[in-house]
């Protein structure tokens, strides 16, 4: 599986870290930036891993900012992409089994980096449910017209 990744300077360090955990794994990993923590703009990093992901080049994604939501925020803009923001294990399993969330955002300054990679080793390795939940993600997925 290949792993789109992406951050700006405030969850740069936590990117490394899962970067390095994930091909640890056997993962590729396409590392969208940034590459350090000089400041720079959340947005543009959200948008070019998931664009990886709703491409197909990439079957999931794991973005990172300070907090999280502004680049789920700027990856959910991308027609394709469910990128739900977790804080826990319980939500990274349940955005896959329910929602079908092809993306993961982190917030660094609130997530600990033995939290986070628990966080991504479970978003990775849960698969969607279907059933029911099918018809509720295409419904989400029709709202993009």
């Amino acid at each position: 599986m290949k792993i789109a990744l992406g951050c700006d300077h405030g969850g740069f360090e936590l990117k490394e870290k899962i970067r390095r955990q994930l091909e640890e794994d056997g993962f590729e990993v396409k590392d969208c930036g940034c590459f350090s923590t000089e400041s720079c703009d959340y947005p543009v990093f959200g948008e070019a891993a998931a664009r990886a992901v709703a491409s197909g080049e990439c079957e999931r994604g794991v973005v990172i900012c300070t907090t999280g939501i502004g680049i789920s925020i700027a990856a959910n803009k991308v027609r394709g992409i469910r990128c739900a923001h977790c804080a826990d294990t319980l939500e990274a399993q349940l955005c896959r089994q329910h929602n079908n969330a092809n993306m993961m955002a982190i917030g660094a300054g609130f997530t600990g980096p033995k939290l986070a990679l628990e966080m991504v080793k479970v978003f990775l390795r849960t698969d969607f449910e279907g059933g029911r939940h099918a018809r509720r993600v295409a419904l989400m997925d029709a709202i993009e017209g």
